[in-house]
């Protein structure tokens, strides 16, 4: 049943999938690496960009070599509350919102732009940062 939920998510997710596709494949020509991990196909050292990763259905694109390097949350970069020094995994932050993405397919970019797009206050990063620290949350509406 579990293989089921996954394919239906991947398929419900693929026009994001696509999107990451287009970002990620010209990539490979200027030194990115195609690798799986975290539920997705990872453009890793991505050569655009300030740094960082972005999920686009079952494709993340990150900047850096691998996804497991430790980052400070997003409420914790913005300065929302004081700083605690606890970092997360930069690729479960990114696994949740590939879960997110597998939620919603279509839906996703419009909500998440919705909710605020690349920002701290945003509920889908909260959410992410929430699996990353927990293992568990990655919902953006969960309680």
């Amino acid at each position: 049943m579990r293989l089921l939920i996954l394919i239906f998510g991947a398929i419900w997710a693929f026009p994001n999938t696509v999107l990451g596709l287009v970002l990620g494949l010209p990539a490979l020509a200027f030194g990115a690496r195609l690798r799986c991990g975290d539920g997705a196909l990872l453009f890793l050292r991505y050569p655009w960009g300030s740094g960082g990763a972005l999920t686009l259905g079952n494709v993340i694109v990150c900047t850096h070599a691998s996804l497991d390097g430790r980052c400070l949350s997003y409420a914790e970069s913005a300065g929302l509350h004081p700083p605690t020094g606890v970092t997360l995994r930069l690729g479960d932050h990114e696994r949740a919102h590939v879960y997110q993405a597998m939620a919603l397919g279509v839906l996703f970019l419009p909500l998440y732009f919705l909710c605020g797009g690349i920002c701290a206050r945003n509920r889908f990063e909260r959410a992410a940062d929430r699996y990353a620290l927990l293992g568990r949350g990655w919902w953006p509406w969960a309680r």
